[in-house]
């Protein structure tokens, strides 16, 4: 019998236990996980999970959820408060483009997956292979649950200050994994306009700028 990959047997990725996920939380007192199946293992992971859930009147029903797996992330928001600017990315999402964005470019804060890295160490490297600077200090801002109804993914949110001497490369992220980043050193007042007027429609970099300017590194200047 052959077994099933990403299961069984190894897949593409070298992983097997896909389908193990969620079975034996226990957390939840009112959620029992009973079955959990591997619909596509492509590069991220999409599972049918099948539970009982105990409704707030006491009774028990049956539900199933999709989820998709892609694992977590980090994104940060480099500022120079001195001069007021903010180091972002523009980058084809064809995601955005299919779903009525006009040129799907969207202009975002430097972000990633952690792979097998921690937060910190993950945003460092990203922001060094996307935005060519060296970060200084890093401020853990929030972690949020960006699509919660059907992502697992958990995103670390950074903010680091940096200057004119910290930009040590290029940028532009990696060809061999198909970026093509244009690096934007913008100033905050314009960022938050572009907010507002929808050139900027990436929620991790809306929320981040609007820290920056309500709770952040430029906070209380009323020119902002």
């Amino acid at each position: 019998m052959t077994g099933r990959p990403g299961v069984d047997v190894p897949d593409h990725r070298c992983r097997t236990g896909l389908d193990r996920a969620g079975r034996g939380l226990d957390r939840n007192p009112g959620v029992v996980v009973r079955d959990v199946e591997l619909t596509s293992r492509g590069w991220h992971v999409l599972r049918r999970t099948t539970f009982d859930y105990r409704r707030r009147d006491g009774r028990w029903e049956t539900q199933q959820r999709e989820t998709y797996d892609r694992g977590n992330g980090a994104v940060v928001l480099p500022y120079d408060a001195e001069r007021g600017k903010v180091l972002l990315t523009r980058q084809f999402r064809y995601p955005a483009y299919v779903n009525d964005h006009p040129d799907g470019m969207l202009i975002e804060a430097a972000a990633g997956l952690l792979d097998a890295d921690d937060p910190v160490t993950a945003i460092r490297r990203e922001a060094a292979e996307e935005l060519g600077v060296t970060l200084g200090p890093l401020t853990l801002v929030l972690d949020a649950y960006m699509s919660p109804g059907s992502v697992t993914e958990r995103l670390h949110f950074f903010a680091a200050p940096y200057t004119p001497a910290d930009r040590t490369g290029t940028g532009g992220g990696l060809e061999e994994d198909g970026e093509d980043i244009e690096v934007l050193e913008i100033a905050l007042t314009e960022a938050l306009a572009m907010t507002r007027d929808g050139r900027i429609s990436d929620g991790k970099t809306i929320m981040l700028l609007q820290w920056a300017a309500l709770d952040g590194p430029f906070a209380g200047g009323g020119q902002w």
